[in-house]
């Protein structure tokens, strides 16, 4: 088994917010200084999946190299991805918990090279 803190070509496996926009670039945000941070900087490419929790399950998958670093994160920009995950009270209230992340993230922006999806309606059909 290898370990992700001392084999940058070991996978890191983590919960991540993200921002896409079809035929765009994959947008994440991390600490500067975090193994993630580290791991993508080696690589300069990352990997993401993302899966409909409602059944029938779907997922899809996307791979590519990064394409540009905004450091430090853009406001707007966190502030948007915020408001896709939490509700518009809640949001205002992590950002503003939260806003020292302006100044100690990064952004990676990744542009998609390889998809990969899974959809198991049709499948699920089949035990209706």
């Amino acid at each position: 088994m290898t370990d992700a803190r001392t084999d940058p070509a070991a996978p890191l496996l983590v919960p991540v917010w993200y921002a896409y926009e079809p035929g765009g670039e994959v947008v994440v945000q991390t600490g500067r200084e975090t193994l993630k941070a580290r791991l993508i900087g080696a690589a300069g490419r990352f990997s993401i999946c993302v899966q409909d929790e409602r059944p029938p399950y779907r997922y899809v998958s996307v791979s590519g190299p990064v394409v540009r670093v905004t450091d430090p994160v853009d406001p707007a920009g966190r502030a948007a991805m915020t408001h896709r995950y939490l509700p518009p009270g809640e949001a205002a209230a992590y950002l503003r918990a939260t806003e020292a992340q302006l100044t100690d993230d990064i952004t990676f922006h990744m542009r998609p090279e390889r998809w990969r999806t899974a959809d198991f309606s049709s499948f699920a059909a089949e035990f209706a």
